[in-house]
């Protein structure tokens, strides 16, 4: 039965879907858990980042057959409403102010590789196996896996990988651009909490609002995205991680984000 755990390294929250008998399938279960696991992450100034991995030297092997099977019987809208559990999900994810980064061992499948590109950053083994493996069971893509996949792909090898399910390994991913970090077999969750923690003690609403011109430029015109830029520019000039930062560097040390993240929480 899918749970969450949760490991506190430092600054870094890890959090790992652990069924390692599903090789951590998603069930509706493992949406409220893990999205309350961010909420709490989210709301800790312990916690400057995430990590989010799967038990048993596997991310995820995306939705359980067993439990999609029985939705067959059911009516279109009650399909419509199971499924928005997983996209919640996906939208928490996005949504979470912390860089959340995904440490992918073994491989990831279906909506547990729309889970992996949710993150903001990517780390994954050079052997680990992805694959949109819908259609190999007759069925479509969910959880932004297309959406997510055609920030770097063209249509014509998107539609490809969707079409044919085939399996392409962490080497070809990164090649494609998705991926932050290459690690050998048994390094990723290693390699994630170690880039996590190189963000983890970064301005907490500079970082937060860096990550939504991120997401939100793909989308964007020039001109959108110039406004958006300076709407967060102009309330960072005067906040104090901008007061902290450039201070620092004026007088040629470190900054201390992490008090101040820390003062404010208190």
């Amino acid at each position: 039965m899918s749970e969450v755990l949760c490991e506190q390294r430092g600054a870094v929250r890890v959090l790992i879907n652990h069924d390692p008998a599903t090789r951590n399938a998603l069930n509706a279960d493992l949406y409220v858990a893990l999205t309350a696991a961010l909420d709490e992450a989210q709301a800790d100034p312990q916690v400057g980042a995430l990590v989010l991995a799967g038990g048993g030297n596997f991310f995820c092997s995306g939705g359980d057959l067993r439990l999609l099977a029985q939705r067959r019987s059911m009516a279109p809208a009650q399909r419509r409403e199971k499924l928005e559990g997983l996209h919640d999900l996906i939208r928490h994810v996005g949504r979470c102010s912390k860089p959340v980064i995904a440490a992918v061992e073994g491989g990831a499948a279906g909506a547990g590789l729309s889970l992996a590109l949710a993150c903001d950053l990517l780390v994954t083994t050079r052997q680990a196996q992805f694959s949109v493996a819908y259609v190999k069971v007759g069925l479509t893509p969910d959880g932004g896996v297309t959406a997510f996949l055609a920030q770097f792909l063209s249509r014509q090898v998107l539609t490809q990988l969707c079409l044919s399910g085939e399996r392409f390994n962490g080497e070809r991913l990164h090649a494609m651009g998705a991926v932050n970090q290459l690690a050998e077999a048994g390094q990723a969750l290693q390699a994630a909490v170690q880039l996590a923690a190189t963000l983890a003690d970064g301005p907490a609403q500079a970082m937060a609002r860096i990550k939504h011109l991120c997401q939100h430029a793909y989308g964007a015109t020039l001109e959108e995205q110039l406004e958006l830029e300076a709407q967060h520019m102009v309330l960072s000039q005067g906040e104090e991680e901008a007061a902290e930062g450039i201070h620092a560097f004026l007088e040629k040390r470190p900054a201390d984000f992490r008090q101040l993240r820390q003062r404010t929480n208190e």
